[in-house]
């Protein structure tokens, strides 16, 4: 009898192996998968994954949705569910796909929050650099900010892909793509200070030698500190919004389309394959095009003659 267990572990070695998904991506998948396979197990009498139905998925996913997950929360399990049956079929293991006439929740356009230069600016001057960790927090922000990095890039970013001559920085991004962010001569100093008189007094773990961004013990940062150490940076500057690392990201992409960069150089920065993606960056300033005009635009005026 093929098992969930059994059939899990294939779909995360052809995720990994064959896909090339990164680590965040591929646990996001399996985590959804193995709530489906619960699910299976302890409600529908121990169904495995080539009985399970169309209508034994509907009933997982109505479930699910009472309990007040967001419509991309559920939208997510629905895409993940559709690669788990489709991989099945594929590797000829099913000859059906339950999941192909399941629907997700349709979605708006998700545009996402970010922080004018001044917030960020804000955040920045609320860490104390008259500490060695405020100095490594501070160039972590800036790098963060100033080259639009994901937080999985930023924590594995190695000094040998810093070329401070030429002023880039090569970065190993999803999928294993490679691509070369410009580097600002104002963050490259910080970077320079940050190793010669923070990182250069740690007693650096070996397995860690190349790696930029260090803990206190000369490890590697965790994703989890990263959020932690914004969350807190932001709660000190007194802004509201629901900040991550990745609200860094979009605000470096704003910031350069409010500037005149031409979203196909964005593009290539952020590292998306695809401009679809990119273009996202277009409706926050279509958003902030349409406030202008009904704040400022004669026509919107109270008073205004008709």
């Amino acid at each position: 009898m093929i098992t969930w267990k059994e059939k899990i572990n294939d779909f995360e070695t052809f995720l990994r192996f064959e896909r090339n998904f990164s680590d965040n991506t591929v646990d996001a998948y399996l985590r959804d998968i193995r709530k489906l396979s619960d699910f299976a197990e302890t409600e529908l009498a121990d169904v495995g994954p080539m009985e399970l139905s169309q209508e034994n998925i509907q009933e997982y996913l109505f479930q699910c949705s009472k309990k007040k997950f967001s419509e991309r929360t559920q939208a997510r399990w629905v895409s993940s569910i559709k690669a788990f049956f489709k991989y099945l079929v594929d590797d000829e293991v099913r000859t059906d796909n339950p999941a192909t006439l399941i629907e997700g929740p349709k979605l708006g356009l998700y545009l996402p929050d970010t922080l004018s230069f001044n917030d960020v600016e804000k955040i920045i001057h609320t860490i104390d650099v008259s500490t060695a960790l405020g100095q490594r927090n501070r160039c972590l922000i800036e790098v963060l900010y100033g080259c639009g990095l994901r937080v999985s890039e930023l924590i594995d970013l190695k000094i040998s892909n810093i070329n401070f001559k030429e002023s880039y920085l090569k970065v190993d991004g999803k999928g294993g793509k490679t691509r070369f962010v410009p580097l600002a001569t104002y963050t490259a100093n910080l970077i320079q200070d940050y190793i010669t008189e923070v990182r250069a007094t740690y007693k650096i773990n070996k397995k860690c030698e190349d790696i930029l961004f260090l803990n206190s013990r000369g490890s590697g940062m965790s994703r989890v500190i990263v959020f932690i150490i914004i969350k807190e940076l932001t709660e000190k500057a007194g802004i509201s919004k629901k900040i991550s690392p990745h609200t860094f990201r979009h605000s470096f992409a704003t910031h350069l389309l409010q500037n005149g960069a031409d979203l196909r150089y964005i593009q290539e920065m952020l590292g998306h394959s695809s401009i679809t993606t990119t273009e996202i960056y277009t409706h926050l300033k279509t958003e902030e095009l349409r406030e202008v005009i009904l704040n400022y635009h004669p026509r919107n005026v109270v008073g205004a003659e008709s």
